[in-house]
């Protein structure tokens, strides 16, 4: 598919992002493991999504789309059946990876596969925690690439020292401990998303957690919950950029997740001086009622934005968001440079030479670093073709490019639907120049 964005008037409008992709999969994987019928509100309907409920169903989950919410039938934390098949993840590593941990606490065996993008993918990581749980895991080459066959069983809980801040690894461990011996906590080196803790706590597992901590105890059977599913941020996130850089522009982005894990950001554009307003319209987070936080967005045009610095202790809460920061720091006024995210050349591509590669196309002056970018603002976007690279995050930011630029075609913009299909329809609600070829 083709996607071309031209430069035009301002954005003004409404939009409710779709679903959170991450709390999707987390609410499927947990309304699987849980006792009785969870009904899900706002689940995103989207190809990341769906490869968790496919593999779910492949191990004897029935899921289906009741008018507006999604139920699932749990089959509580022994419930799960040996797949007969391979379970596809597609391209999404939120899948493969949660799902080890779920494979890992069964006394099964199962093999995961992936397309061509996230075979290339390391998932060492996860497969070392487990290993130590006492799961088997076998992948291709040393760092365990897909296909990944992982043999579960009885498990023993662990305290595992995490390298690096990743929610994905500290959830497929989380998921592994609900069913282990005693109990399984990990540390990390920073602050990661915490969705998986939020909705353990909603579906009665208790966990401990806080900054860099987190723990569960094996044992505790889950109960099925009525769940809304917050639009999600990440995927507003264009939308907020795109707000802030066009002349005129207003945008209110309505039952968005502000989960203060995911929202870093905000902390970026208030730096950079954008304009905009938060206003939280539900969730709690105070004892022991830590629900997510929920409210809406408004951001204006207040004139050109600054140039920025974001370091390590700043990524994880940005690590989705890198891409369409990159836009905003190409047309912002002075440097911007961006240290410590060696993450990003694990993604669905390598993000970082994917955006240096994409601002080089724009004309952009831009400085690839192993761990990050050097950009320098200001300077006058060309017009472009761009390849997506199959990264939905990259497509995305090139299609805002397009809107302050003289224009771009991105190739491969079929990737997109992986977490947003109606990403061109909202961006031309708003009233964005945006043509579509299949």
């Amino acid at each position: 598919m083709l996607l071309r964005t031209f430069p035009g008037g301002p954005l003004k409008g409404e939009i409710r992002p779709p679903g959170d992709k991450s709390i999707s999969h987390r609410a499927l994987i947990l309304g699987s493991l849980a006792h009785g019928q969870t009904h899900l509100r706002g689940l995103l309907e989207a190809e990341d999504v769906s490869r968790t409920a496919q593999c779910l169903g492949e191990m004897g989950v029935s899921i289906r789309l009741s008018g507006a919410e999604v139920i699932v039938e749990g089959r509580g934390e022994a419930g799960l059946a040996a797949p007969r098949r391979i379970l596809e993840a597609g391209n999404s590593g939120t899948t493969l990876r949660l799902l080890m941990g779920v494979v890992a606490a069964h006394p099964f065996q199962a093999t995961f596969a992936g397309d061509a993008s996230l075979s290339r993918r390391p998932m060492d990581r996860v497969a070392l925690p487990l290993r130590q749980m006492g799961a088997r895991v076998q992948g291709e080459g040393a760092r365990c690439s897909p296909p990944v066959t992982v043999r579960g069983g009885d498990l023993v809980g662990i305290h595992y020292e995490m390298p690096v801040a990743s929610a994905q690894v500290k959830s497929a461990i989380l998921l592994a401990g609900l069913r282990a011996k005693g109990r399984t906590s990990l540390k990390e080196p920073g602050l990661s998303r915490d969705h998986t803790e939020r909705m353990l706590q909603a579906f009665g597992a208790s966990p401990e957690w806080g900054p860099g901590f987190a723990a569960v105890i094996g044992g505790r059977p889950l109960q099925a919950r009525h769940l809304a599913v917050p639009g999600d941020f990440s995927s507003a996130a264009f939308f907020i950029v795109g707000a802030a850089l066009l002349e005129g522009s207003e945008v209110e982005i309505a039952e968005v997740g502000l989960n203060p894990t995911r929202t870093g950001l905000l902390d970026v554009l208030k730096e950079m001086r954008a304009n905009f307003e938060v206003h939280q319209s539900g969730g709690k987070d105070r004892g022991g009622e830590r629900e997510e936080l929920v409210g809406r967005l408004v951001v204006r045009y207040a004139g050109r934005l600054r140039g920025t610095e974001i370091g390590k202790g700043l990524i994880p809460r940005v690590i989705d968001e890198i891409p369409i920061i990159c836009i905003a720091a190409a047309c912002a006024e002075g440097q911007s440079v961006i240290r410590g995210a060696e993450e990003l050349r694990v993604k669905e591509s390598d993000r970082i030479s994917s955006m240096a590669q994409l601002l080089k196309e724009l004309g952009a002056d831009v400085e690839e670093l192993p761990d990050g970018l050097v950009i320098q603002g200001a300077k006058a976007l060309k017009r472009a073709r761009i390849e997506s690279h199959g990264d939905h995050r990259v497509a995305m930011a090139a299609a805002v490019a397009g809107l302050v630029s003289e224009g771009v075609e991105v190739d491969g913009a079929e990737c997109i639907s992986t977490s947003y299909p109606g990403f061109a329809a909202d961006l031309a609600r708003l009233g964005a120049q945006v043509q579509v070829t299949a």
